[in-house]
Order: structure tokens, then sequence, then C-alpha cells
């Protein structure tokens, strides 16, 4: 959080706001993706306009267990779709200006870690994963 003030407050503005709730997981390759993409609803708060953890020399890697802000091919234009990296994926660093990397799951917890991978699979499965609620812990 410390690395992404705008972005964490900026997510936290959503989370607070429900937009999440009632959403779902609908992508799974080498990341998981959620958001208000397909869900009929928009996000209130509108786009960041920079990429905090690839331009402020604070940069963070996109690996196993980050979550980042997932933008159109264009820098610096995300909104309200996360994503959770599944593996390594260095090359989304610098990728259409980087993705910001705004949150972590400690490497040591491997129950947070084996959750991320049944919802991979269970997307890969199903096609989706519904999710009740979003809240800040």
């Amino acid at each position: 959080p410390e690395s992404a003030p705008q972005t964490v407050s900026h997510i936290s503005n959503i989370v607070n706001s429900k937009l999440y709730d009632g959403t779902s997981f609908y992508r799974s390759d080498f990341v998981i993706q959620f958001g208000l993409h397909g869900s009929g609803r928009s996000n209130p708060h509108g786009n960041l306009s920079v990429n905090e953890t690839g331009r402020t020399g604070t940069a963070i890697s996109n690996t196993r267990g980050t979550a980042s802000v997932a933008h159109f091919d264009v820098p610096d234009c995300g909104g309200s779709e996360l994503f959770i990296n599944l593996g390594d994926n260095a090359h989304l660093d610098l990728a259409y200006g980087g993705y910001c990397v705004f949150a972590r799951v400690d490497p040591t917890d491997e129950a947070s870690f084996r959750v991320i991978d049944a919802i991979a699979a269970e997307v890969k499965s199903k096609g989706r994963v519904d999710i009740r609620s979003v809240r800040i812990v």
C-alpha cells in the first residue's frame, strides 16, 4: 500500500461502495481477473491516471500472488478491473506502461495460495467464480 497510495485509495473507494459485491472472477490463464466488466455497473470513481509502482522508482514486479490493476493497452488508464498473478509475470511490469501492483499475498501464506489456485481451476472449469462480497481487511 505504501508504494501505491493513490491506487489503494481508488480500489478502497470501489470496495467501500460495494461495487464488487456480486461480480465474478471471469478470467484464468496466467492471472485470475475480476472487476465490473460484464456486471452492468459503472465505476463512479473514474480511472487512475498513473502507474505508481512503475514510475515512482518503487518498481514492484508482477510476481505470484501480487494484485494489480488491469487496463487497456494504453498506459495509465486503470479503472475497476483487477487481477492476481498466478505466476511470475515480469513482462507485465513494462507492457503497455506496466501494470500497477497494489497488494500481495504474504509469500509464506500457503492457505491463501491454495485459494487462489482453486479459484483459477474453477474459472477454467466453469468459466467464472461468483463473488459474494469484497472487504478490506
